[in-house]
């Protein structure tokens, strides 16, 4: 099946077919080793989960990064 490839603003945009729909509200676009594009959808509990992260800004992270752990401790075994 062929579709038909269009500019919408700045972005490039592809009419997919009604056979083709997608259910949800995000995709995820990537370019496999052979050059195809491939679409797959995102489910809403993965979408909420990765926007999770976006909170964390660069303060966070660097903080994460330089504290300073205690070595794990030694117990006896039950």
């Amino acid at each position: 099946m062929l579709a038909k490839v269009f500019q919408s603003g700045n972005s490039q945009a592809v009419r997919i077919p009604m056979d083709f729909r997608f259910d949800v509200d995000t995709v995820e676009i990537f370019r496999k080793e052979n050059g195809d594009v491939v679409l797959r959808p995102v489910s809403k509990k993965t979408d909420d989960f990765l926007a999770l992260f976006e909170r964390f800004d660069e303060t966070f992270i660097q903080a994460l990064e330089a504290r300073d752990d205690l070595p794990p401790q030694e117990r006896e075994n039950l």
